[in-house]
């Protein structure tokens, strides 16, 4: 069923855009709400939380060499029902990302470190955003790394050039914290300000996607917030499929509401001094939730 139902949705244009992942079930936050997103604070609980990584000789041997034993930031996202070849296009994305060091000043480029995702460099087809719908294409689901080393970067407090939010919400991080790319055309960059070289580290393990910055000091306190700026509802698209019995009904993608929201966030340095970074508006169009419908073979 789950493979009919992706068929349909990469080969059609009656949902447009969405992810055939499905969000997780909790309340949208609320026109004009201030969404205060502690859980995602350098420090807390992403900078505690146990890395994959920590006993690997080969990390361990990068810390040593590049002269960066403390970590900056983590953080971590949990990537609900993979398709086609997605969970594998991460976890290759991330074997070329980990070890990347970005000196200080430097621009680092996502893409630039990535290259083209070929089917030769060993991508395969996955699940992309393209022109208003979903499209499978070679190295589709990458833009999960691009979203993890935004908030790894902004918790790190480290300057952004270049970012894209998705067109729709994403399951795996909230509005306003997600980025995208694309080879050639949308990318992610962020330039290392610490004035020592920073060691990137990433893993995709057991679904669930980890990067972390090192350098020679502990980042300060980063607290992101987000407003609420407009709504806009989602609505029901039916398919049929003869192998289920008339009548019956089964939601294959729960769909989500389009969303604008203002984000800002809250850097507090080691003598409890506050500054406030303005980090724009991300606008997302709607998701339909898609319903399949039983009925007798004609």
């Amino acid at each position: 069923m789950l493979t009919w139902i992706l068929a349909i949705l990469l080969l059609t244009s009656s949902v447009s855009g969405c992810s055939v992942q499905n969000p997780a079930k909790k309340p949208a936050p609320q026109p004009g709400k201030i969404t205060d997103n502690r859980k995602n604070t350098a420090g807390d609980e992403q900078s505690k939380m146990r890395l994959p990584w920590e006993n690997d000789p080969a990390f361990i041997k990068a810390k040593q060499e590049n002269r960066t034993p403390v970590l900056i930031a983590s953080y971590s996202a949990t990537l609900p029902d993979p398709i086609l070849g997605e969970r594998h296009n991460i976890s290759l994305a991330a074997d070329i990302l980990r070890g990347a060091v970005v000196k200080p000043g430097q621009v680092f480029s996502l893409n630039a470190r990535l290259g083209w995702r070929s089917a030769g460099r060993g991508f395969r087809p996955g699940p992309m955003y393209q022109a208003g719908r979903i499209v499978s294409t070679v190295g589709g689901g990458v833009c999960k790394i691009a979203s993890v080393i935004y908030n790894v970067a902004i918790l790190a407090n480290q300057e952004i050039v270049e970012r894209h939010p998705h067109s729709m919400t994403v399951p795996y991080v909230p509005p306003g914290q997600d980025a995208t790319i694309s080879y050639g055309t949308k990318d992610f960059k962020f330039r290392n300000t610490t004035g020592e070289p920073i060691l990137i580290w990433a893993r995709n393990t057991g679904g669930t996607l980890y990067m972390a910055f090192y350098g020679s000091k502990a980042g300060p306190r980063v607290r992101w917030t987000h407003k609420t700026l407009s709504k806009s509802k989602t609505w029901t698209e039916y398919t049929y499929d003869s192998k289920m019995s008339e009548g019956m009904e089964k939601v294959e993608v729960q769909g989500s509401d389009g969303i604008a929201v203002h984000s800002w966030i809250t850097v507090t340095d080691k003598n409890g001094k506050e500054t406030v970074k303005d980090l724009g508006v991300s606008s997302y169009r709607p998701c339909p939730r898609v319903v399949v419908k039983g009925r007798a073979p004609e």
